[in-house]
């Protein structure tokens, strides 16, 4: 059997067709999907959304910046360097609740199925799937 696959991308691009996944499985990873969000993604996977006390200090960060005259862009990274955001993360990941659905995950694409993951950050800005899709493939590389 070959093994599936394993890229990223935002629900903006997917909603415009700015992004071309074929065939493969849109996995959302956030933690509270809006209905618009779902509309475009197979299924979600809360627990490979950031944690709910990381996402409230780093959007009160971001606000903070943009109250004081950054673009949003600009205050969505100097947030997430200021909460260590990746680092956070990515210990959120040897959780047991995210390692097992990272786990899970893992075995689908070893079985062969091939995933996209979907959040809401267009590429621009940093975002909690670009270390979730380097873990994933990580983890594969170890099998």
């Amino acid at each position: 059997m070959t093994r599936g696959t394993v890229s990223e991308t935002y629900h903006a691009a997917l909603a415009h067709g700015f992004a071309d996944v074929g065939d493969a499985t849109r996995i959302g990873v956030v933690r509270r999907p809006t209905a618009w969000f779902s509309g475009e993604i197979d299924e979600n996977v809360p627990e490979l959304g950031p944690p709910e006390e990381l996402l409230e200090e780093f959007k009160r960060r971001h606000e903070d910046f943009k109250m004081q005259g950054m673009c949003d862009e600009g205050a969505h990274n100097a947030a997430w360097e200021e909460v260590k955001f990746g680092e956070r993360y990515r210990e959120h990941l040897d959780s047991a609740e995210a390692g097992a659905a990272l786990s899970a995950l893992a075995e689908r694409v070893v079985g062969g199925e091939s995933v996209v993951l979907v959040c809401f950050e267009k590429g621009t800005k940093r975002c909690h799937r670009h270390a979730l899709e380097a873990e994933l493939a990580a983890r594969l590389d170890r099998d």
